[in-house]
């Protein structure tokens, strides 16, 4: 990571933070501390720019020596002492911390034990009414102790899993820090997914107990579980237990135990000390196109990377409300409650984004005082769409930072939020995944932000852009890879008892370096662009493309309210790239919308950016997080049936799917009837539109054909629209 040279024009950032904030930056302070203690360089006055970059080449060449200073820094308890930092870098199999023995419960309620932080909130849950609920630190710890107690009464030892079917409510978190106390294994799945879904999950790591709502409220309404729940409880044999908790004031079923029984003895807890890789949760991967993937990490890693996310590149300490949209199926929910690491107070709503109206989640913000704001780019895009002034209708004063994550934060986006929100505002667009439970690349507080990029690569994370043949790459689109391991790397797949899947899914295309399938760009500047996924690439005339810079482009029109772009490689070597397009209620897709998207394409992206058929449909599908679906719809438009080309429990809709598989059928029939009349020579009749879309030349080669045509560029990724709630994948893009 390097600076540009002098003589390169540098664009003028969006916002840079300030001399007294760089100054007061717990980044600044641990880069001095590090270079007194630790042999980091020392900081050259005036330059943050340099100052950061000198700091991650040091943190990533060094990499003991950087994970080291971090565990002191932070004052990491480690019951036994550690023989070494890392024992061994292979990827995969890095060995961090053997002999160490520590507890991530034990350093996320820390702060009770301070007699000025105990009656402090720990947790301010918010619901639909928007009226916070305090939990102290004090109630907190002492229900974690309590709830720990009894689940070693149920028997629940080190290693065994503890599933929660909740929503982000204060009870899901006491349970976590419970199961951690322990030293049993947490996994969790939100109440809107069904039956199917979870079982999907919580089969594959046999759950010895099950936290469990009765049900749960959103837009205005209340939704019952308790079906479900059942179906649970019979398709899971190896529970002991069943802990009710009434949402909905229902009584526990038959066999069930009372929450409000478990969490009341004010028990001081008790933690059981592991070795830093015990497992301590198991985070799933969409799993669209089969059974989702069981990741498991460990105790000490998520530990340790949790703390340098949240206390240095968040910032965050005892006086932040830590806020972010989330829900207990996404791995930001696990982030979020990495707050506590820090003595942050953390906000957990549960609700809908965007209820009574899409301003909702900024009156969270205002009523809970909050100080890092974090939610998806989709969010922003639909407050822009929407209208909604926050910065001028509420009292934002204590927003320093608002972040985004889930799919790429459009540069419309990072204007909406400087106009509307504050000018003086830190806007963190972060991107990393579920595999390491972080961010690969993102906020960091002493740094400029430019319009569409996202700040650098994060400390110890050895972010590259790599070639097909694994040359790094500067200033050029090219894979994600990390080269050096990180500790929140999962330290197996469940059921993965060679390490095969594991292998596969990261290691298979560079050997012993992670390849995370995200088209990334690394500036000379030391910033990041994310341009989308590369295992969903579209690919015109050899040229690489991004499906996100389409997105961000065409979902700017008002009466695109999402889209979908599909590459396809057909038999005769032929390319047909169809975009379809979900409408804004009122809007139609008549040939001047055709021709608004097609320009719009041609002129923000290139001429190879304009799709060959742009098609209407019901709507975009997307997993259960909130992803949306590119993979399993290219499979279905290239003849794979249904069943086989996605598993129907990973998505939000399995009819919209339907659809794109009658437009395969449809498709496939002309092609037939078109090959049919052209074996007998018969004359020509006007063709339809998806005839003209197999026949007709691409896009590309009438652009090629037309005077003034452009070179191609890249554009900018952009979001789900509306008032979506988390998505999982990149985090911003730009131009």
């Amino acid at each position: 990571m390097t600076t540009a040279p002098p003589s390169v024009p540098q664009p003028e950032p969006l916002w840079q933070p300030g001399p007294d904030r760089i100054a007061a930056a717990r980044l600044t302070r641990f880069h001095d501390w590090a270079a007194a203690h630790h042999g980091a360089p020392a900081r050259a006055s005036g330059d943050p720019v340099a100052d950061y970059a000198a700091l991650h080449r040091w943190s990533v060449s060094e990499l003991p020596r950087f994970w080291q200073a971090v565990a002191d820094w932070f004052d990491v308890r480690f019951t036994t002492p550690y023989e070494t930092v890392l024992a061994d870098r292979a990827m995969p199999g890095a060995r961090w911390f053997p002999g160490a023995t520590l507890n991530y419960a034990e350093h996320a309620l820390r702060a009770a034990e301070d007699p000025a932080r105990a009656d402090a909130p720990a947790l301010l849950y918010v619901d639909e009414t928007h009226e916070p609920a305090t939990v102290t630190w004090t109630a907190l710890r002492a229900q974690v102790g309590s709830l720990a107690a009894e689940l070693r009464r149920l028997g629940v030892r080190p290693g065994d899993r503890v599933s929660g079917y909740v929503p982000n409510v204060p009870q899901a978190v006491v349970a976590l820090l419970a199961t951690a106390a322990v030293g049993a294994v947490w996994t969790s799945c939100a109440p809107d997914f069904g039956a199917r879904s979870v079982l999907d999950r919580f089969q594959q790591v046999e759950p010895v107990v099950l936290f469990t709502v009765d049900g749960y409220r959103y837009g205005g309404k209340e939704h019952d579980r308790r079906d479900t729940v059942a179906e649970l409880r019979r398709e899971l044999p190896t529970l002991r237990a069943v802990v009710h908790i009434p949402l909905l004031g229902t009584p526990a079923p038959e066999g069930a135990l009372e929450w409000a029984d478990l969490t009341s003895a004010a028990t001081d807890p008790v933690f059981e000390q592991v070795p830093f890789d015990h497992p301590l949760w198991v985070l799933y991967s969409s799993g669209t196109t089969g059974l989702p993937k069981a990741i498991v990490q460990s105790q000490g890693g998520i530990l340790l990377e949790h703390l340098k996310q949240t206390g240095l590149h968040c910032d965050l300490g005892p006086d932040d409300r830590f806020f972010w949209y989330t829900s207990t199926g996404w791995m930001m929910w696990n982030f979020l409650v990495s707050g506590l690491l820090v003595g942050a107070t953390i906000v957990l709503y549960d609700g809908s984004p965007g209820h009574p109206d899409t301003a909702a989640q900024w009156r969270i913000a205002e009523r809970t005082g909050t100080t890092l704001f974090g939610t998806s780019a989709a969010y922003v895009m639909a407050c822009r769409k929407a209208g909604v002034h926050p910065g001028r209708d509420l009292d934002l004063s204590t927003v320093k930072c608002v972040a985004t994550t889930g799919s790429p934060l459009p540069p419309d986006g990072f204007r909406w939020l400087h106009d509307e929100v504050a000018a003086d505002l830190w806007i963190a667009s972060v991107s990393g995944g579920t595999d390491v439970c972080s961010c690969f690349a993102g906020a960091a507080p002493t740094l400029p932000v430019h319009i569409g990029e996202l700040q650098a690569p994060c400390l110890g994370t050895d972010l590259q852009a790599w070639d097909p043949h694994g040359k790094p790459l500067v200033d050029e689109v090219g894979e994600l890879v990390v080269t050096n391991p990180m500790p929140s790397m999962p330290v197996r797949f469940w059921n993965d008892p060679d390490g095969t899947r594991y292998h596969d899914s990261y290691f298979d295309t560079y050997p012993g370096v992670w390849r995370h399938g995200d088209w990334i760009t690394l500036t000379s500047r030391g910033s990041v662009v994310i341009h989308g996924r590369s295992d969903s690439t579209l690919n015109r005339q050899g040229v690489r493309m991004g499906s996100a810079d389409i997105y961000e482009a065409v979902e700017r029109l008002p009466e695109i309210r999402e889209s979908l772009v599909i590459g396809l490689e057909l038999p005769d070597g032929g390319y047909w790239m169809p975009l379809f397009v979900h409408l804004a209620p009122g809007a139609v897709l008549d040939d001047a919308l055709r021709d608004r998207v097609k320009r719009t394409l041609r002129e923000q992206c290139s001429p190879r950016h304009v799709p060959d058929e742009i098609i209407e449909a019901p709507g975009v599908p997307h997993t259960l997080t909130g992803k949306r679906i590119e993979v399993p719809v290219k499979r279905l438009l290239q003849g794979t049936p249904l069943e086989k080309a996605v598993n129907p429990g990973s998505v939000d809709d399995i009819e919209l799917l339907r659809f794109y598989e009658r437009v395969a059928a449809e498709r496939a029939t002309v092609e037939r009837e078109a090959a049919g009349r052209a074996a007998v020579g018969r004359a020509a009749v006007e063709p339809s539109v998806a005839e003209r879309s197999a026949v007709e030349p691409t896009a590309v080669e009438r652009e090629a054909a037309e005077p003034g045509s452009a070179e191609p560029g890249s554009g900018s990724a952009g979001p789900r629209s509306g008032p979506a709630g988390p998505v999982e994948g990149s985090g911003a893009a730009g131009k």
